[in-house]
C-alpha cells in the first residue's frame, strides 16, 4: 500500500520534533501535527519560561547579598508585566526556531489536531484549511502530559502551571497545592518575587521519591526563606468572594484562609484522551499512558510513542533521547534502546537541587552494604552577609565495588555541578577515582572530591 507519509508525528514538543527531524534527515517522508504551539510543554509552558521566572525571583536575595559585598543598589522595583512580556517574546522566538528546524528537515507541519481513525489513517481537524485525512506507514505519538486538577467545588477558580506563567499580575497571596518539582519551583518563584506564598501538601516533606536528606533540607530552607507550609492537609473547596478565594481544608484544625490565587501542582497525566488510541486498540496503562517496549513501540506494530505520554521518566532531555532513538531504530537501521538508568535531574527550587543515581534509601535496598558521604557547609558567597543557608553534598557508594551509585546536591549552582558529576556516575567511576581528582578551590563543587570519611550507619542530616 502507498501511504501519504512514511512517518506521521502527533505532537510538536521536544520528543516529537527530534524524532521528526532525525527521521527526515534519514530520508523519510515526514509530517507532524501540533494543535497548539510548536515547542510543547518545555518551550511554551514549562522548563524554559519557568526558569526565566526563576532567574527573576533570585534577584531579591542577590540584592541583599550585594550590600555585604560593598554594593549600594538604591531602591529596587519589580515589574511583573515587563517580565512576562519579555518572557513571551523569547518563547515566540524559540517557537519559530522549532518551525525552521522542521522545515529544514523537509517535515510537513499541520497546525491542527490529528486523531487516529485506524492504524495507518489520521483525521486532521479543520484549521485554516478544510478537514482532511492522511495515511502513514508509521505513527509516533508524542503528545506529552497535562496538569491534574482535583474534583472539588470551586476548582474552576484555580490555576495550574500553565496559567501561572502568564498571570496578568503578580498575586499578593498565593496557595500552591502539591510538593513535587513544579510546586516547589513555583513556590520559590512567587516567594522570591514578593508574594505571600503558602504550600499545602498531604504529607510532611516536599519532593516525595527524592533522597530523604534532600527532602528535609529543602523543606527547612524554603521555610527559612519565608514560604509557609500546611502539611497533612488537602484542599476541599474554593469559593470566590470579594476579598479573594476562600479555601477550605480537610483538616478540621485548619481554618479557612483567603488567597488571591490558588495553584494546583499535584501531578500530570499523559495527554492521550481523544486521540483515537483506544478505538484503534493501542494499549494504555492505568494512568492512561501508552504502554511501549524498550524501543518505544506500542502493541500495535506501526505505532510508537515517546516522552511524557509513555509515563517513563517525565523529563524533556529523556523525551529527546527517546525521539532520537526511535528515528535511528526505524529509519537508521540502527536499533537503539534509550537508557533510563542514572538519568540526572534538577529541581530549580530555592535553593536548587541536582541529583543523579540512587537515593540512600534505594541504594540500601538494592545493594545492602553502602557507604554514605556527606558535606554540609555555608557557601563562601554568603559568608560576608546574613544569609545562613547551608549547602548539602552527598555521595552514595556501593561498598562491594566502590562505585558511586548516587550523587546529590542542594545549594547554589547544584544543577550545573551535577551535570558533570552525572558523567562520572553514568560511567561507573569509583569513590577512589573521585578522590584522585584534584579539587577546584574555592568552589562548592570541590566537595565531591574531598569527602573522605563516611557518615556513621545511623546517618542523620
Amino acid at each position: 500500500m502507498a501511504y501519504d507519509f512514511d512517518l506521521f508525528v502527533i505532537g510538536g514538543g521536544s520528543g516529537g520534533v527530534r524524532a521528526a527531524r532525525i527521521a527526515g534527515g534519514l530520508g523519510a517522508r515526514v509530517a507532524l501535527a501540533e494543535e497548539y504551539r510548536m515547542g510543547g510543554t518545555c518551550v511554551i509552558r514549562g522548563c524554559i519560561p519557568k526558569k526565566l521566572l526563576v532567574y527573576a525571583s533570585h534577584f531579591a536575595e542577590e540584592m541583599e547579598e550585594a550590600a555585604s559585598l560593598g554594593w549600594d543598589l538604591g531602591e529596587a522595583k519589580f515589574d511583573w508585566a515587563k517580565l512576562i512580556a519579555n518572557k513571551d517574546r523569547e518563547i515566540t522566538r524559540l517557537e519559530g526556531l522549532y518551525g525552521k528546524t522542521l522545515a529544514n528537515a523537509g517535515v510537513e507541519v499541520f497546525e491542527r489536531r490529528a486523531v487516529l481513525k485506524d492504524a495507518h489513517t489520521l483525521a486532521l481537524a479543520a484549521g485554516d484549511n478544510e478537514a482532511r485525512r492522511v495515511t502513514a506507514e508509521t505513527i509516533l505519538i508524542a503528545t506529552g502530559g497535562w496538569p491534574n486538577l482535583p474534583d472539588i467545588p470551586g476548582v474552576a477558580h484555580a490555576i495550574t502551571s500553565n496559567e501561572a506563567l502568564s498571570l496578568p499580575e503578580l498575586p499578593g497571596r498565593i496557595l500552591i497545592a502539591g510538593a513535587g518539582y513544579i510546586a516547589v519551583e513555583f513556590a520559590g518563584i512567587f516567594n522570591g518575587l514578593g508574594a505571600e506564598t503558602t504550600v499545602v501538601y498531604r504529607r510532611d516533606k516536599v519532593l516525595r521519591g527524592f533522597d530523604e536528606d534532600l527532602r528535609r533540607r529543602l523543606t527547612g530552607e524554603m521555610m527559612n526563606r519565608g514560604v509557609d507550609f500546611i502539611f497533612g492537609t488537602n484542599i476541599t473547596s474554593i469559593e470566590k468572594t470579594a476579598d479573594g478565594l476562600v479555601v477550605a481544608f480537610d483538616n478540621e484544625d485548619e481554618e479557612d484562609q483567603v488567597f488571591d490565587a490558588v495553584m494546583f501542582a499535584i501531578g500530570r497525566q499523559p495527554n492521550t484522551a481523544g486521540l483515537g488510541l483506544e478505538e484503534v486498540g493501542v494499549a494504555l496503562n492505568g494512568k492512561g499512558a501508552i504502554v511501549v517496549d524498550e524501543y518505544s513501540r506500542s502493541n500495535i506494530a506501526n505505532i510508537y510513542a515517546v516522552g511524557d505520554v509513555t509515563d517513563r521518566i517525565a523529563l524533556t532531555p529523556v523525551a529527546i533521547k527517546e525521539g532520537h532513538a526511535f528515528a535511528l531504530t526505524v529509519y537508521g537501521d540502527t536499533p537503539v534502546s534509550p537508557c533510563h538508568d542514572n538519568v540526572p535531574a534538577a529541581v530549580f527550587s530555592q535553593p536548587p537541587i541536582g541529583t543523579v543515581g540512587l537515593s540512600e534509601e534505594d541504594a540500601r535496598e538494592k545493594y545492602g552494604a553502602i557507604e554514605v558521604y556527606k558535606s554540609s557547609f555555608r557557601p563562601l558567597k554568603y559568608t560576608l552577609g546574613d544569609n545562613m543557608g547551608q549547602a548539602l553534598i552527598k555521595m552514595i557508594v556501593d561498598k562491594a565495588t566502590d562505585k558511586v551509585v548516587g550523587a546529590h546536591m542542594l545549594g547554589a549552582d547544584a544543577p550545573e555541578i551535577i551535570q558533570g558529576v552525572a558523567i562520572a556516575v553514568r560511567n561507573g567511576l569509583t569513590k577512589a577515582q573521585f578522590d584522585q581528582t584534584v579539587a577546584i578551590h574555592p568552589s562548592s563543587a570541590e566537595e565531591f572530591v574531598l569527602m573522605r570519611d563516611p557518615v556513621p550507619e545511623t546517618g542523620g542530616d
